[in-house]
């Protein structure tokens, strides 16, 4: 359903507003491809697993164990981060699996008295 002319206007005096007041937010809320936004998370994600990378080495040079381990874990949680911004900016699990893939139609769960009813019917339809 199209806006009428009144509402389209506020909408635009709302915007205008909203660029006046803040062009770097409207400029990011209004890129439409989202795909962009993934592809920033891309980059920060490379660049936080390069920085584990540098921590895990210094803790290896320095003998700090829990420095290298923190490394570990910085390029562990990146490389996760990063693996699920790559699946959703390529399309990748945008369905849920359907929860009955490969197992037959289950025929849903009748009441006792359904169930009863039911043989009744049939009794009496064959009668």
């Amino acid at each position: 359903m199209p806006l009428s002319e009144h509402e389209q206007r506020l909408l635009d005096q709302i915007e205008q507003a909203l660029y006046a007041e803040d062009p770097k937010w409207a400029n990011t809320v209004r890129i439409s491809d989202p795909r962009s936004h993934y592809k920033r998370r891309l980059v920060k994600a490379s660049i936080g697993f390069a920085l584990g990378v540098v921590l895990l080495m210094v803790g290896v040079v320095a003998a700090q164990i829990w420095l290298g381990a923190a490394g570990f874990v910085v390029m562990l949680a990146t490389c996760l981060w990063g693996l699920s911004s790559w699946k959703r900016m390529n399309g990748f699990g945008d369905s849920p699996p359907s929860p009955n893939r490969g197992r037959r139609p289950q025929r849903q769960r009748q009441s006792f008295m359904e169930r009863m009813e039911e043989r009744w019917r049939r009794r009496h339809d064959e009668h």
